[in-house]
């Protein structure tokens, strides 16, 4: 069987509600599925390389994207989007990633099983898709781009003008996070999400810094232009498939 990938996009008008604060707070995952970015166990399209289908609709206001895979070696055979680098994210563990994206504010979600168990990961949003090293990814994605790189310093490496999505894992090796920021993403400048070894450090001169990166899922985040153009992101499964992303 080749690995499962599913991606569901749906664009849908904008109720009163909008994405609040910033930072990163947890939940639990049940060890027998991935809830509160659930999968809603419905048929995914098998290409056997990791790619689906799917479809944009347009009717303005906000843009939800769900997207899932099962971490593989860098070179394994499928072409998965999740890759691990270190048996702390073990081959065969689930991810998914949810975004709500609307113009002015963002929800991101992560949510992983099968995973190490009770152990905290320290989690980001990269700038670059994964690739065969674990330095592929690139640096952090910042809503302010520190002029200095490496980031270290608190006052760009921080959950606000970053991504954060740290967990604990329970017994199962399940875990989540969420994070709702007051900004978008640049277009194309947000490309995969990164698992690390620990818990990210908020310390000056160490701030952002989280360990090894153990493993990486490429995702095709969405910026604060919802269904430009009406083209297809790659890798989509028919719209409806899974619900959207709470607000």
């Amino acid at each position: 069987m080749a690995v499962v990938t599913a991606v569901t996009v749906t664009i849908a008008t904008a109720g009163a509600a909008s994405a609040n604060g910033s930072g990163t707070t947890g939940s639990a995952v049940t060890g027998s599925g991935i809830t509160g970015t659930a999968d809603t166990g419905s048929a995914v399209t098998d290409r056997g390389s990791g790619s689906g289908s799917g479809s944009v609709s347009k009717s303005g206001g906000s843009f939800t994207l769900r997207t899932s895979d099962r971490f593989a070696a860098p070179r394994a055979k499928g072409g998965s989007a999740a890759l691990t680098y270190d048996r702390r994210v073990p081959v065969g563990a689930e991810i998914q990633v949810g975004q709500r994206v609307r113009p002015k504010s963002m929800k991101i979600e992560v949510a992983v099983r099968g995973a190490a168990r009770n152990r905290t990961y320290g989690v980001h949003v990269h700038t670059r898709p994964c690739g065969a090293k674990p330095d592929s990814s690139g640096p952090h994605y910042q809503h302010r781009k520190d002029p200095r790189q490496p980031s270290v310093s608190a006052r760009y490496a921080n959950p606000r003008n970053e991504v954060w999505l740290d967990f604990a894992t329970d017994k199962h090796g399940s875990g989540s996070a969420v994070a709702r920021q007051k900004w978008t993403f640049r277009k194309g400048e947000a490309r995969s999400v990164v698992l690390h070894e620990h818990a990210t450090s908020t310390h000056n001169g160490k701030a952002g810094q989280a360990g090894d990166r153990l493993a990486c899922f490429t995702v095709p985040f969405e910026s604060g232009a919802p269904g430009k153009g009406g083209r297809p992101l790659p890798g989509l499964m028919p719209s409806g498939e899974s619900g959207d992303l709470p607000s």
